[in-house]
């Protein structure tokens, strides 16, 4: 493999004199796996374990400061192939799709990196859910992808029409495909695919996005589970991200299901544009668009041209952004300071003996 076959896992023009006058003796490379701490690299030597360096290591605060899938960086490389190579720098992203790790936690988790478009896949059987699509479409906007609306399984639509319908009418201007893997539809995918570009599949469990990347390969890459009888979130079937050459000379991630995409942060002015214009003609700038007298989002609420689900869904999601980012905030600046005095009952020991010598 060399640079131009490179260029088939994304690598441009920009990358290449990003690189040549910020590196000496790094290799270049692309992560396309994870187990745990040891990656899959692709560069134009071939394909690579590597781990971070300490200097990395140390400097990562959180799980967005370490590599992701679909990540290029730059590594010192051993003298054979068989060597584990150590990841020294991890470039700037041009987009990033970032969750709240589930449960819990405050830290950030990677869902895909350097994407180009987002397939937000949802079925139209039990899968469907108009806010769980708001949900994806708030933090894919605010990826720097551009997100396109896959909706699954057409053929097991009970509504098919209506669905369409009002799907488009929230997906913010992002394009909108109805497909299924029973028959040719799923071609109108292939629009999307383009050589050198990397398309994230995402949704929950089991609305097929496995079984459409196997079908634009070709082959079977990845495993497939029957979804149980009445469970609308299937089953997993993709256990880690892994980012796959198609044929056509397309990119794809495959991603494993979620069964929730918790908010850190999102592009609300996008995804909820008709509300956030709406707020702008509120007669006061704080308004809560409850009872507030001369709010225009209450107004078109009554005149039926915006719905209150819409608006509860808004201001939910929002209200879970903010907390998560300032949870998050905090979460960061705790681990900053533990990473510098190595316990946080050091830091209270350092800062104790600090007041002492100012008395």
């Amino acid at each position: 493999m060399n640079k131009e076959q490179l260029k088939s896992y994304g690598l441009t023009n920009e990358l290449v004199e990003l690189v040549s006058t910020n590196t000496e003796s790094l290799t270049l490379g692309r992560v396309i796996g994870q187990n745990r701490t040891l990656y899959n690299v692709v560069t134009a030597q071939g394909f690579l374990k590597a781990s971070v360096s300490g200097r990395l290591n140390n400097l990562a605060i959180d799980a967005q400061d370490y590599p992701a899938v679909g990540d290029w960086v730059g590594l010192r490389v051993g003298g054979s192939q068989q060597d584990t190579a150590v990841i020294e720098r991890l470039f700037p992203r041009h987009s990033l799709f970032l969750r709240k790790a589930a449960g819990r936690k405050t830290t950030a988790q990677i869902v895909a990196a350097n994407v180009d478009t987002i397939f937000i896949c949802m079925a139209l059987d039990a899968n469907y859910n108009l806010n769980r699509l708001e949900r994806y479409l708030v933090v894919a906007w605010d990826s720097g992808a551009t997100p396109v609306v896959v909706l699954t399984k057409a053929d097991l639509a009970q509504n098919y029409d209506q669905q369409i319908a009002d799907v488009i009418n929230i997906a913010a201007g992002a394009e909108v495909v109805a497909c299924s893997t029973t028959d040719e539809s799923w071609q109108k995918v292939t629009t999307f695919v383009h050589p050198g570009k990397t398309i994230a599949f995402i949704g929950s469990s089991g609305v097929g996005k496995t079984t459409l990347i196997n079908h634009l390969m070709g082959s079977k890459v990845g495993s497939t589970q029957a979804v149980r009888t009445g469970d609308a979130h299937g089953r997993h079937t993709t256990t880690g991200r892994e980012l796959l050459v198609l044929p056509s000379g397309g990119i794809v991630i495959d991603t494993p299901g979620m069964r929730e995409l918790a908010l850190l942060n999102g592009d609300f002015e996008t995804t909820f544009e008709d509300i956030e214009e709406l707020a702008q003609q509120c007669k006061f700038n704080d308004c809560t668009h409850t009872t507030e007298p001369g709010c225009a989002v209450q107004a078109a609420i009554e005149a039926g041209t915006l719905t209150s689900d819409r608006l509860h869904n808004y201001q939910t999601l929002k209200k879970e952004a903010t907390v998560n980012q300032n949870l998050r905030g905090k979460a960061r600046e705790n681990a900053k300071l533990t990473k510098m005095f190595g316990s946080k009952q050091k830091m209270k020991a350092f800062v104790k003996a600090k007041r002492q010598q100012r008395r």
